[in-house]
C-alpha cells in the first residue's frame, strides 16, 4: 500500500527540516517533490525529495540529468565553487529494468564542479537507504516504519512539515521588516534643504561654497575642523549628484532601515559617512562632498546579511546586490572625478559597524565583539595615518590655505624645511618657488621651479612662472624659450599675449 511510502515521504521531509537543519527552498503544488538546502552541510548542501512511483529506469536517468543540470545553474547563482546535492526518491518498487547500482550511479556536471548523488529508498532496503543517507548527511534517521498508516496521520505529518517551513519563512520576511523606514526620510529632507542653502549662497557646485558649509577638505581637516569627516554626508555637488544620491538612499536606505531598525541603521548610515570621508582624506587631495561614502555602507550592511544569513542572501537579493557593488565600483574606478576611496571606505564601514550592532532581537555577542575592535583598531588607525603621515597632498593643501590667507611667512617656514628633507612633488616645489617670489628669493625660485619641471614635465604654470622670472633677469632669450614651452602645452591667452609683449 502508498501509504507507507507516503509516510515515509513526509517523515524524512520532517527529520530534513527538524532535525537536519535544512530549510525548504521549493515544493511543487501536489507535495511531490521537495527541495532542500543547509549550507553547513557539504556533502549534501542541496537535498532534492521525490516521492513517485518509479516504473521504467530511462524516466529516472532523464530527471536525473535535468536535476544535476539545475543544480549547476544554483551552484552558479550562488558563487559556490562546488555542490554536492543528494537526489533522493521515495518509491514501492525500484524500476523493472534495471538495478540499484545503475540508478544510483553519480552524475557529473558544471566540469566536475557539481556532483548529483542518487538514492532510490524502496519498501526492499530501508535499513540499507537509511544507513547511505546518514553517511551523507552526518545524522542518521532514527524512526520505525510500520506496514500501515492511515490518511489523517500522514496529513496531520505533512501539515506539520509545511507549518515549519511557513514558520522559518515567516522569520526570513520578519528579518526584512521588522520597522518602517524613519531616519531614511529625515536624510532625504536634510541632504535637500542643504543643497537649496547652498545654491541661496553661492552654488553648490562653488568650491568655496562647498567648503564653507563642511565639505571634506584636508588642509582645514589637519588644522583641527575634524566635523568634516561628517558634514560632507549632507553635501551634493550639483543637482545631478544630488538626485541620484537621494534615490539610491531612498532605496538601499529604505532597505536596511527595515531590516535593523532605527537606531542601528542611524549608527550604520553616520559611521559608513565618517570612514568614507577618512577614506577619502587618506588618499584624495580632493574637496569632496555627498551621501555616497554612507550610501556604500548600506550596501556594506547587506553584505553582513550574506555573512550572517548566506541561505537566505543568496535566495533572495545576494546576485543583485554583489553585482551592483560591483558595477559601482568600476564605475567609480573608470570615470574621472570620482571619490572611490570614499566608496570603499564606507562599503567597509557600513559592514563593520553592523557586524558591531547585528540584528534586531538577536544576540551574537562574540561576534560582535570582535566587529568593534575591528572598527575602533581600524579608524585609529585610518586617523593616524591621515594627521601623521607627511604626505605632499596634505602639505600642500595646508599650504594653500596659508596663502590663501595671505600667511606668506608662516607657509615659508612650514614648506621649506619639508622640502630640505628630501619630501614633496611637483607641486610642493611650485608652491615653494611662489612663497619664494614673495620673499624675493629669486635664485632659490628658479630651482625649484626647475625641479617641479623635472618632476612633472608637462607643468605649463612652471613653465611660465620661470618666464616672468628670465623676463625680470632681461634674459629675454630663456623667459621666451618657457613661454613658448608653457604655451605649446597649454595655450592660453595670458601665454600668448606674454609672448607677443617681449617679441616672439
Amino acid at each position: 500500500m502508498a501509504e507507507r511510502e507516503n509516510f515515509l515521504f513526509w517523515r524524512l521531509a520532517y527529520f530534513l527540516i527538524a532535525e537536519s537543519g535544512y530549510r525548504i527552498i521549493r515544493i511543487t503544488e501536489d507535495h511531490s517533490e521537495i527541495w532542500f538546502e543547509n549550507i553547513k552541510n557539504k556533502n549534501a548542501r542541496m537535498l532534492r525529495m521525490v516521492r513517485s512511483d518509479l516504473d521504467w529506469a530511462n524516466w529516472v536517468e532523464r530527471d536525473k540529468q535535468m536535476v544535476a543540470v539545475q543544480a549547476d545553474k544554483l551552484r552558479k547563482q550562488l558563487f559556490a565553487r562546488n555542490l554536492n546535492m543528494l537526489n533522493i526518491y521515495v518509491t514501492s518498487h525500484p524500476p523493472i529494468d534495471a538495478d540499484e547500482d545503475y540508478l544510483e550511479k553519480q552524475i557529473i556536471a558544471g566540469q566536475g564542479k557539481t556532483k548529483l548523488s542518487t538514492i532510490v529508498l524502496t519498501r526492499q532496503n530501508y535499513s540499507q537507504s537509511f544507513l547511505k543517507i546518514g553517511e551523507t548527511l552526518g545524522k542518521q534517521p532514527m524512526f520505525d516504519i510500520q506496514n500501515d498508516y492511515d490518511d489523517a496521520e500522514i496529513y496531520m505529518l505533512s501539515q506539520g512539515v509545511l507549518k515549519k517551513a511557513a514558520q522559518q519563512e515567516n522569520e526570513d520576511r520578519q528579518l526584512f521588516e521588522f520597522t518602517k523606514p524613519l531616519f531614511t526620510y529625515i536624510f532625504i529632507a536634510i541632504q535637500v534643504l542643504v543643497f537649496f542653502i547652498l545654491e541661496a549662497n553661492g552654488g553648490s557646485t562653488n568650491m568655496e561654497t562647498l567648503v564653507k558649509y563642511g565639505a571634506k577638505y584636508n588642509p582645514l581637516i589637519i588644522e583641527g575642523e575634524w566635523w568634516r569627516f561628517i558634514t560632507p554626508i549632507f553635501l551634493h555637488i550639483g543637482f545631478l549628484h544630488l538626485v541620484m544620491n537621494t534615490l539610491a538612499l531612498y532605496y538601499l536606505g529604505s532597505a536596511v532601515e527595515k531590516m535593523f531598525g532605527h537606531w542601528r541603521f542611524l549608527g550604520i548610515y553616520l559611521f559608513s559617512g565618517f570612514t568614507g570621508a577618512l577614506a577619502s582624506f587618506i588618499f584624495s587631495e580632493n574637496i569632496s562632498a555627498g551621501a555616497s561614502g554612507a550610501i556604500f555602507g548600506c550596501f556594506g550592511a547587506l553584505l553582513y546579511l550574506g555573512f550572517a544569513y548566506p541561505q537566505l542572501f543568496f535566495r533572495t537579493m545576494g546576485m543583485n546586490v554583489i553585482v551592483l557593488i560591483i558595477i559601482n565600483l568600476i564605475f567609480g574606478f573608470t570615470v574621472p572625478g570620482i571619490d572611490n576611496a570614499g566608496h570603499i571606505g564606507g562599503l567597509i564601514g557600513g559592514f563593520l559597524s553592523t557586524g558591531a550592532v547585528h540584528f534586531p532581537k538577536k544576540r551574537n555577542l562574540k561576534g560582535q565583539a570582535i566587529f568593534l575592535c575591528a572598527m575602533v583598531i581600524i579608524s585609529v588607525s585610518m586617523i593616524n595615518i591621515g594627521y601623521h603621515d607627511d604626505r605632499p597632498d596634505v602639505m600642500n593643501g595646508i599650504v594653500q590655505e596659508k596663502i590663501k590667507n595671505g600667511k606668506v611667512e608662516e607657509a615659508y617656514n612650514m614648506l621649506a624645511p619639508y622640502v630640505s628633507e628630501g619630501k614633496g612633488n611637483a607641486i610642493t616645489f611650485f608652491q615653494l618657488s611662489y612663497l619664494e617670489i614673495q620673499l624675493k628669493k629669486y635664485k632659490s625660485a628658479k630651482q625649484h621651479l626647475l625641479n617641479a619641471i623635472k618632476l612633472q614635465p608637462d607643468f605649463h604654470e612652471a613653465y611660465f612662472n620661470l618666464a616672468l622670472l628670465y623676463y625680470e633677469e632681461q634674459d629675454i632669450l630663456k623667459a621666451r624659450e618657457y613661454a613658448q614651452k608653457a604655451n605649446s602645452i597649454s595655450s592660453q591667452k595670458k601665454y600668448q599675449e606674454f609672448l607677443q609683449e617681449i617679441g616672439d
